[in-house]
């Protein structure tokens, strides 16, 4: 018999997804799944129908490993367009498999073994586990509930000579938290005569709410000058499964990037690209998607009015957290577990998200659902 094989695992401390345990649990115990951040919503046929085109024109083989052309300059087109910036289409944005993949590819060119990475906690679980990977160590500063705004004079006592770059995300997930002008101005300040690089992760730039402005990274030439942006088009066009994202960064960074992207997943599903690059062309800046979402963030406010879910602030993204301290003490985890076992709804626990902090009795919900879902969810939820 063979003696058993021993494995020295590089991530022994990081267990399955969060999301992919809580929807396994949701489909074990036929609960309603709020907690995975996919729209239970079709997509428009139109771009459907474009894939499909697409294919019946012969576009089935590799697209070059940047990207199709014509993608990466509607997306140096919506750039411009949406935040005044200039981006070679050529040099200076490629197209990856989904967001996931472009924040790969990003922080594994730019950590090298010893340097430092500042993030916002509570952060999306991808951001940890490839910073540790490359050899770097996350340094956390924290967003506070209940309102989860950036403490400056914090981040500033946390910059370090071995600091190599600030992870940025807004819209935030999970907190809804969108990042103002101010903070931007202040990034720059901190950074300002440094090497500090800036990754950003804007996937939800076009889920912001109440007339609010997205402050890409792009609007700012001092910050785009040092700075890797990464976008998606599974949360515009409620396509999460195509897995198609993009990053845009100066020539010299997207060339770091662009070397590890070759040898991840080297080029993107072709026909996917030439369909997203038509509807992109016509409407770069998503323009009915804010109101689209800013309607079932109320919806589902109004349909959860009565219950003893809290709902926070959201300016953005499409998910709502909602503070349960008038249901339980008990820690988030161990309340959605129950909430999922005994009252047949998924959310997802804020403290997966978090590493130095404990945080608070707070809870994340998808909004990005059909009416009969919401309704069907929020039924659920005043029972508790």
């Amino acid at each position: 018999m063979n003696a058993a094989i021993s494995v020295a695992s590089k991530l022994h401390n990081i267990g399955t997804s969060i999301f992919a345990v809580m929807t396994r649990l949701a489909n074990e115990h036929g609960a309603i799944n709020l907690s995975q951040g996919f729209p239970d919503l079709d997509c428009d046929p139109a771009l459907v129908e474009a894939v499909a085109r697409a294919m019946r024109e012969g576009h089935n083989q590799y697209a070059p490993m940047p990207g199709v052309l014509a993608l990466r300059e509607a997306i140096a087109a919506k750039v411009k367009a949406c935040y005044g910036a200039i981006a070679d289409p050529v040099t200076e944005v490629i197209v990856t498999s989904g967001a996931t993949a472009g924040l790969y590819a990003t922080l594994t060119a730019l950590v090298h073994p010893g340097d430092e990475v500042l993030l916002f906690e509570p952060c999306y679980d991808s951001y940890v586990p490839v910073i540790r990977l490359s050899g770097g160590t996350p340094v956390f500063a924290s967003l506070r509930y209940p309102d989860y705004r950036v403490d400056w004079d914090e981040v500033r006592r946390l910059i370090s000579p071995r600091t190599r770059l600030i992870l940025v995300n807004t819209p935030h997930n999970p907190t809804g938290v969108v990042w103002t002008a101010d903070d931007m101005a202040r990034l720059s300040a901190i950074v300002d005569g440094t090497d500090i690089l800036i990754v950003a992760d804007e996937v939800y730039e076009h889920i912001i709410f109440d007339g609010r402005p997205h402050e890409s990274v792009l609007r700012h030439p001092d910050l785009r000058s040092r700075a890797v942006v990464i976008s998606s088009f599974g949360k515009t066009f409620h396509t999460t499964g195509w897995k198609v994202g993009y990053c845009v960064a100066p020539a010299p960074l997207m060339t770091e990037v662009t070397r590890v992207h070759q040898f991840v997943t080297f080029t993107v599903h072709t026909p996917s690209q030439f369909a997203f690059a038509e509807f992109l062309a016509r409407d770069p800046g998503a323009h009915d998607l804010p109101g689209f979402y800013q309607a079932k963030r109320d919806r589902f406010l109004e349909l959860t009015a009565g219950s003893r879910f809290r709902p926070l602030a959201c300016e953005g993204t499409y998910f709502q957290l909602m503070d349960y301290s008038s249901i339980s003490t008990d820690r988030d985890s161990a309340v959605a577990q129950w909430l999922l076992t005994t009252h047949g709804v998924a959310a997802i626990p804020v403290s997966a998200f978090l590493y130095k902090d404990t945080g608070g009795p707070v809870l994340r919900f998808c909004f990005a659902k059909k009416e009969q879902t919401l309704a069907s969810a929020a039924e659920r939820l005043r029972r508790v």
